[in-house]
């Protein structure tokens, strides 16, 4: 009985860890919105998601040293199409067209994006809890961006729109497919990484012409938004996606829009007011919330039926997305 509470104290110090590994990605993420609009050549957000993409993918896939295989390669592609090909550039043109707060709202909504998708896609239904959960995230997000200083874009609000819808059909696909056996996340993020910069790559050039001139400032910039912001966030998140439920990380994705209101407060000169206050608290304990696993259901008697590995890996997915809520 000892060893049996041991145990459970040895693993729930251990989910704790990952979870706090894994929460550095979108605190990270909750930077880019600074550093687009404080840093980086103005309107450039095809080139700035090249910047960001292509050369953290390449160092990825220099450290993993693995291509994918069979299947892969065009898995490989339309995740990186979804999770960056367009998300990227979506993202910036959002950040260069809205407030901070305001283009980092509509991400709070991307596990409400992830379930519908996955009803429709996957023939799951959420949890209550979850959808819940995902209301009073959402909701306490929109209070803190209510009142941030700035006039809505409509083009700016369409992209983040979109950019989460694309994250979050790439998020159901990843879901779906896993990943290839004997591969970590370093691979399979440094192919998704290249393969969306790829993808960019020909836009960026094509609709806004030749590189801009690069001062010191914006150089620092990409580095950090290359480096930092994504291949060590990206890692991080793929790796924690591998370790904790979907409801946990799912609900990890608000800390990016509250450290982007925390940023423009406190570096950028933005107030905060009580509403906004309220709203912080209200996604953070959502988030909270998110992190506690749900009852496990009673399991079922033993069936005579057996799975091959295929059906067995099919069945474990859709049992996962029921209880789990999807992540991001």
């Amino acid at each position: 009985m000892k060893t049996n509470k041991l145990s459970v104290e040895k693993a729930g110090k251990r989910n704790g860890a990952v979870i706090a590994l894994t929460a550095l990605a979108p605190i990270s993420w909750g930077s880019t919105y600074a550093v687009t609009t404080e840093f980086l050549p103005p309107d450039r957000p095809l080139f700035t998601g090249l910047m960001r993409a292509l050369p953290a993918g390449l160092l990825l896939l220099a450290l993993a040293r693995q291509l994918p295989r069979g299947a892969w390669w065009w898995k490989s592609l339309a995740l990186g199409a979804l999770n960056i090909g367009a998300f990227f550039p979506l993202l910036f043109l959002s950040a260069y067209r809205l407030p901070g707060g305001m283009a980092a709202v509509v991400g709070s909504i991307g596990p409400l994006f992830v379930a519908g998708l996955a009803t429709l896609l996957l023939g799951e239904r959420p949890t209550r809890r979850t959808l819940l959960t995902g209301i009073a995230a959402a909701l306490g997000v929109s209070l803190v961006v209510l009142r941030a200083a700035g006039a809505l874009d409509a083009v700016g609000a369409l992209a983040a729109l979109a950019s989460t819808a694309s994250m979050s059909t790439g998020t159901v696909l990843t879901k779906r497919w896993g990943r290839p056996e004997g591969v970590g996340p370093l691979a399979l993020t440094g192919w998704q990484l290249t393969a969306g910069g790829l993808l960019i790559a020909p836009l960026a050039f094509l609709a806004e012409g030749a590189p801009p001139a690069l001062d010191g400032r914006a150089v620092a910039g990409y580095a950090y938004l290359a480096l930092a912001n994504t291949a060590v966030a990206y890692w991080l998140w793929f790796r924690g996606i591998g370790r904790l439920t979907a409801t946990q990380v799912t609900f990890l994705g608000p800390l990016s829009p509250l450290t982007a209101a925390v940023i423009g407060w406190a570096a950028l000169g933005q107030a905060l007011t009580p509403v906004q206050l309220v709203g912080m608290a209200l996604a953070f304990g959502a988030t909270l919330l998110g992190q506690r696993p749900l009852r496990a259901a009673a399991s079922p008697a033993p069936s005579s039926r057996s799975f091959s590995s295929a059906e067995e890996k099919k069945r474990k997915v859709s049992m996962d997305l029921m209880s789990g809520g999807l992540r991001r």
